[in-house]
């Protein structure tokens, strides 16, 4: 996952992502599924920030392609944390958050 800064627009956080599919692809590696989440508020601040955009990239790569896109994400300004998990198998379809996306909106129609 990546964290943005709040004030980031959706252009440049959109921006960013591609740079980052740019970097796993010249190593090697491909991205078989990137989520925006949103702009959601923070557990704790981070450097006055209480929001952050938040990303979902699942990558399959080598690990120096990896390395290099991390190595970004770590100087740019415009990051405010980043994760990255080793996993045995990427999930097929919508992530978790995606899917509790959906069902709040299926629940909150139906409740009217």
């Amino acid at each position: 996952t990546v964290e943005l800064r709040p004030e980031t627009p959706f252009v440049q956080v959109d921006a960013l992502v591609e740079q980052y599919k740019g970097v796993i692809a010249a190593g090697g590696g491909s991205i078989s599924k990137a989520e925006y989440w949103g702009l959601k508020t923070l557990a704790f601040r981070i450097k006055t920030n209480r929001k952050a955009h938040y990303t979902l990239m699942n990558i399959s790569a080598p690990a120096a392609a990896v390395a290099e896109m991390e190595r970004q994400r770590s100087i740019s300004e415009d990051v405010v944390r980043h994760m990255t998990v080793r996993v045995e198998e990427l999930e097929e379809g919508p992530s978790a958050q995606m899917r509790r996306r959906d069902d709040r909106g299926c629940q909150a129609f139906q409740g009217r």
